[in-house]
């Protein structure tokens, strides 16, 4: 913005302050953890129970099962879908490592699939052009918060069972995007399952790692919820080979303190978004960076706020940013079918132009909800200094 005036002297900006939160909720999360104590109860226990119920009401699905984190929660799907050795699982090479390393650990081959430059979500025509007699799953990452093309998928999906005759699993990884919509449909009721994180950097973080499988498919849910304890019902009797994926009660009784608040925290990462928006459109930054686009039908929640930065600047720009204690961070630098333990896969780097692109140029700014607006105008500020404008 030409003539940007910070409204208050601002020395640095986080990328993320958690404690910002914990000064407005601390005293009710340490009587929630109070409460576990004199329970007793610290794996499984009602506050899990609780939250699994919450979470179901929030994500308006039929079950929720609680597990230790989002990696397992995408792991947990593959195992309920039966995913196994021989069986290819279609998955996007441009995000969290998590997303691909449950598909080997199921002994299934990854098959890397290129990204929209809008979105940065899973292109469905790249999709459909990988689809062979062995996909067994397709995994939709719904990334940095917006919703990706659903009814695409369920449209290819559909073909391919028709086709092969078996069923082709759709599963989402909502692990960023709790609370998103597409058509008024939240996520995690458009696939077979959808899996949510809990990291603390998440929209709705807890003090540690935490993760939960959300469906609407009863005997899937009953599976999820098998597997994720030792496939023991009842105890000491096991029915399957399982994991030990239990989520613990200190986790759920910080969640279910949190949830409540986590509409007003995603309309304020909407208007840290928007704010964003108009200082960058003032800027005169064209053709130096582009900002996030937001498909109109979707409600996105914002987990993170990602610009591109043209002509090969974007890292002088993060250490630029860096000197005047302005947080940022690079989501993700390298496509996951350039990572080292893919190599196996024989994939080139630039098999995938779109991914290959998006991680040279993508940079994450802050968004979090106690963002204040002083703190994005000197951000803005600096980005117009860095390029001279």
């Amino acid at each position: 913005m030409k003539g940007l005036l910070v409204s208050a002297p601002v020395a640095s900006v986080p990328l993320l302050d958690l404690k910002r939160q914990y000064a407005e909720l601390g005293d009710a999360m340490n009587a929630a953890l109070l409460n576990v104590n004199e329970s007793g109860m610290f794996i499984l226990g009602p506050e899990v129970k609780k939250l699994e119920e919450n979470i179901a009401k929030y994500s308006r699905t039929n079950f929720a099962i609680g597990c230790a984190s989002g990696s397992d929660a995408l792991l947990l799907a593959l195992m309920a879908a039966d995913v196994a050795p021989g069986d290819e699982v279609i998955v996007p090479s441009f995000t969290f490592f998590a997303t691909a390393s449950c598909v080997p650990r199921v002994g299934a081959t990854p098959v890397f699939a290129d990204i929209e430059p809008t979105t940065w979500n899973l292109d469905p025509k790249e999709v459909e052009a990988k689809i062979t007699e062995k996909t067994r799953a397709i995994i939709v990452v719904h990334l940095f918060g917006q919703a990706a093309d659903m009814p695409a998928f369920q449209a290819i999906v559909k073909r391919a069972e028709e086709r092969f005759g078996r069923k082709v699993y759709l599963i989402e990884d909502s692990c960023q995007a709790i609370g998103a919509e597409l058509d008024g449909v939240s996520v995690g009721n458009w696939g077979d399952m959808s899996c949510l994180s809990f990291y603390p950097t998440k929209n709705l973080g807890g003090a540690g790692d935490g993760g939960m499988v959300v469906c609407n498919d009863e005997a899937l849910a009953a599976r999820v919820k098998l597997l994720r304890a030792h496939g023991m019902e009842p105890r000491y009797y096991h029915k399957e080979i399982g994991i030990n994926s239990r989520l613990d009660s200190y986790q759920a009784a910080i969640l279910n303190v949190k949830l409540p608040y986590l509409d007003a925290w995603t309309e304020a990462r909407g208007k840290n978004a928007e704010r964003y928006d108009a200082l960058f459109a003032d800027a005169g930054l064209d053709g130096f960076i582009a900002t996030p686009k937001k498909v109109g039908n979707r409600r996105h929640v914002w987990n993170q706020y990602v610009i591109r930065v043209f002509n090969g600047k974007r890292d002088e720009l993060r250490a630029f940013l860096t000197e005047k204690k302005i947080g940022t961070d690079i989501y993700y630098p390298l496509g996951l079918h350039e990572q080292e333990c893919f190599a196996y896969l024989g994939y080139k780097a630039d098999d995938l132009p779109e991914t290959r692109k998006a991680a040279a140029e993508v940079l994450a700014l802050p968004i979090f909800p106690e963002l204040r607006p002083e703190e994005q105008e000197y951000l803005v500020a600096a980005v117009r200094e860095f390029f001279g404008k």
